[in-house]
């Protein structure tokens, strides 16, 4: 996909939205592994987006197979009158450190056991190449394109995917570091296309935004 100018072909919006945040009290990476589903916060997040989003002309709520992206997708999809689609496309990325805990000092890092896993980042060694993470995302991209022809679409996926997507799209390298990525959670990155071709790529928080315009502190 390049970034070029499609003339007076229809304009289509696919929104990949982050899932929200998930109830994950041992801190483990929990990547593909089944019931983790989203928290409090999560939920909250999902509905403020589903709010944001209530005037955007959404014909099609797509999400990966995964609990914490269904439960992120639903509020968006009633709010509109829409099914949930699924899309094995956008699923997490393969890792594996999946069900280890990962965080800083006392994670599964610090065991040379798990070192060869890491020889290589710019693959990475340690999961699913980055190369394969975007061609399945571009894949989905435009599955999502050309079921919302002329109108909008959400796409519900995870972190690395998107990212990977929004580097791979925009012509960087793919490797990169993790604590970089600019993709937090419940957040929208939104690629519009004039028929094909990829004109713009977009960054926001809807959630964020709208729960600052709620309290007042923001005014959308």
């Amino acid at each position: 996909m390049s970034a070029v100018a499609g003339g007076s072909s229809p304009r289509t919006v696919v929104h990949l939205l982050r899932h929200g945040e998930v109830h994950n009290p041992t801190g483990v990476l929990y990547g593909r592994l089944p019931n983790f589903r989203l928290s409090d916060r999560g939920r909250e997040q999902a509905e403020l987006v589903a709010k944001a989003l209530t005037g955007n002309d959404l014909v099609a709520v797509i999400a990966s197979p995964l609990q914490r992206a269904q439960e992120t997708a639903a509020p968006v999809a009633e709010a509109h009158g829409l099914e949930v689609g699924v899309d094995e496309g956008l699923i997490e990325s393969i890792n594996r450190f999946e069900g280890m805990p990962t965080s800083p000092g006392d994670g599964a890092f610090r065991n040379p056991r798990y070192w060869p896993w890491l020889r290589n980042p710019f693959r990475p060694s340690w999961g699913e190449p980055y190369q394969e993470i975007a061609q399945r995302m571009v894949a989905a991209v435009h599955r999502a394109r050309r079921a919302g022809e002329g109108h909008e679409v959400l796409c519900v996926s995870h972190q690395l995917p998107i990212w990977t997507l929004r580097r791979y799209v925009v012509g960087q390298h793919l490797w990169h570091d993790p604590r970089n990525r600019q993709c937090g959670l419940a957040s929208l990155t939104s690629l519009v296309f004039r028929g094909t071709a990829l004109t713009e790529v977009r960054y926001t928080e809807p959630a964020t935004a709208w729960a600052d315009h709620a309290s007042g502190t923001n005014p959308l």
